[in-house]
């Protein structure tokens, strides 16, 4: 991982106005970046088009569009880094979503329809959901899930950026991971 006291640094700086660190700052994290969205990536079902440094583009362009962002240090930078990338995969399932129900649709006799698995897309934007629930509820719970599902951070480095020990990583993961299955268990079983 890059130095914390460099781009909590150079975090500052750019929200200070500092047109040069937001330049440094994105060689210093690029790597990360990748390594997040290529993780991220893998969990995606196939055929969703996006390549590692796609995702990575369109979240950059996300988070350089917020003005006034108080960035407070490198935990919130890569918490809010995975947030954009999920956020970005949620709203391309949404398009797909959106584009299935009607756009160029054709009649098909009811006769000749098959029950079909789950839309993915329908799994992610479920997911979404539950997340921005959880955050209002446990923020840093919240944070853990983006890093640990999202960026693809181990334990310790989930740890680190959020400057938590182990122990309480472990503990949040544990938690957010009980709520969303069971949150995602009950929505289920309400659409059913």
């Amino acid at each position: 991982m890059a130095n914390a006291g460099e781009v909590t640094a150079l975090l500052k700086a750019w929200s200070a106005g500092g047109g040069d660190a937001l330049g440094e700052l994105e060689v210093l994290v690029h790597r990360e970046l990748r390594q997040m969205a290529r993780r991220l990536l893998e969990g995606e079902r196939s055929g969703h088009g996006w390549q590692a440094t796609d995702l990575i583009n369109e979240s950059y362009l996300r988070l350089i569009g917020w003005r006034g962002v108080e960035w407070q240090n490198r935990a919130h930078f890569y918490a809010t880094a995975a947030q954009m990338m999920r956020r970005v995969l949620v709203d391309a399932a949404r398009a797909r979503q959106s584009a299935k129900r009607g756009a160029g649709a054709e009649t098909v006799p009811i006769d000749s329809v098959r029950v079909a698995a789950p839309d993915p897309d329908d799994e992610v934007i479920a997911l979404e959901e539950a997340l921005d629930e959880l955050a209002a509820i446990a923020l840093r719970a919240s944070q853990v899930v983006e890093l640990r599902f999202f960026g693809g951070f181990s334990v310790a480095e989930t740890a680190e950026a959020l400057d938590v020990s182990v122990r309480t990583v472990m503990n949040d993961w544990n938690t957010a991971r009980a709520w969303l299955r069971r949150r995602l268990t009950c929505k289920r079983s309400d659409e059913q």
